[in-house]
């Protein structure tokens, strides 16, 4: 397939059709040495089944190495850490890739229990783990949905598992943007399959899926992640990292002279939900440098207070970040709100820690 274009197929047998897709694009054209070291990258963002909708679907990853296999590639290995605070190792055995690797006889890699080194990622210094140096050729497997903080996440976003713990929070001081377009540029991702089957649209750890059952193949991950925005309803310049990552080489993001096909080679095109919980939850709460799993368990929970119709009780902003570390302040989450008034315990405290914290914060005022 080309660098424009975008392949999709949809159905219900997942591991066929991630089979069927890699044909039609003609993947093994892109493996010259089918000796060399090929890495799975899924997004195992925490220990969720897939059908959740926040993590990649095993079947997905089966298919791959099916395909793999039987074009003669016997190096494999899956590579994944889980964000901070969560086990790659839990997540390896709940979402099924445990089973996954002894059944195929592939490797996993916790990228948690990596060392890391310092790499000069197109002018920007970024810690990345040692696994990355020993791959020749990258598939990355991420599913598409919304972000708390992002807005939207898929290939570009999904390298962030390649990544240290201390660094995935050091990216929240940067800003994140920045340092997801940099590390585009410092990991290079051959080939993408994204798990567009029943993602999130509003959360990046799941618990809304929407169903649509379709898997795409794609060359440039920018492009990707340019019509990601497209289909989840925001403009390209709504994800500062999106063209970031174009200026830096990574890819284009010119829909407008992309392909997007379905298997068969007809055009295709789809329109999706117009989710935007997060905007309504996102005004209780005073972020500063916030790691994504602390917010990612923070935003369901108000979820869940807004639909039991206590949210709009809360008589004071949540603070929640990096950045309240020594300060003050009267209602916190986290460890780094610690000298606060109020505050849950735990980095990061879980969801339901969270909402019960919340919950009872206000019925004491009530």
């Amino acid at each position: 397939m080309k660098n424009n274009q975008i392949l999709k197929i949809y159905g219900t047998d997942y591991k066929e059709m991630t089979i069927r897709l890699l044909q039609e694009a003609d993947l093994s054209a892109r493996i010259t040495d089918k000796k060399c070291r090929i890495a799975v990258k899924p997004n195992l963002v925490s220990a969720s089944p897939a059908s959740y909708g926040a993590t990649t679907h095993p079947e997905v990853v089966a298919g791959i190495i099916e395909y793999l296999q039987e074009d003669g590639c016997d190096d494999i290995t899956i590579m994944e850490g889980s964000w901070v605070g969560g086990r790659t190792s839990e997540a390896f055995h709940v979402c099924g890739y445990k089973e996954l690797a002894k059944r195929y006889g592939v490797k996993l890699c916790d990228t948690q229990k990596q060392h890391s080194h310092a790499c000069d990622c197109a002018g920007m210094e970024l810690n990345v783990c040692d696994c990355v140096d020993e791959v020749d050729f990258l598939i990355n497997v991420p599913v598409l949905k919304g972000h708390c903080q992002t807005k939207i996440t898929c290939a570009l976003k999904n390298m962030k598992g390649l990544i240290p713990n201390r660094e995935k929070r050091r990216f929240h001081t940067l800003g994140l943007h920045k340092p997801i377009a940099h590390l585009a540029a410092g990991i290079r991702q051959d080939f993408i399959v994204v798990d567009h089957i029943c993602g999130d649209l509003d959360f990046e750890d799941g618990g809304n899926p929407v169903v649509r059952n379709c898997v795409m193949a794609a060359c440039d991950p920018v492009l990707v992640d340019s019509y990601v925005c497209r289909l989840l309803h925001y403009p390209v310049s709504d994800v500062p990292y999106v063209r970031m990552a174009e200026q830096l080489g990574a890819g284009s993001t010119k829909l407008e002279q992309a392909e997007i096909l379905t298997c068969g080679g007809s055009a295709s095109d789809e329109e999706l939900p117009q989710e935007r919980k997060i905007v309504e939850l996102k005004d209780a709460v005073e972020e500063v440098e916030s790691c994504s799993a602390c917010y990612g368990y923070l935003i369901p929970a108000l979820d869940r207070l807004r639909k039991e119709g206590l949210l709009k009780k809360l008589d004071a902003k949540i603070c929640i970040g990096q950045g309240y570390q020594g300060k003050t302040g009267r209602l916190g989450i986290g460890r780094c709100t610690k000298e606060f008034e109020y505050h849950v315990k735990g980095c990061p405290p879980t969801e339901t820690e969270i909402y019960e914290f919340l919950k009872g914060y206000i019925q004491k005022r009530q």
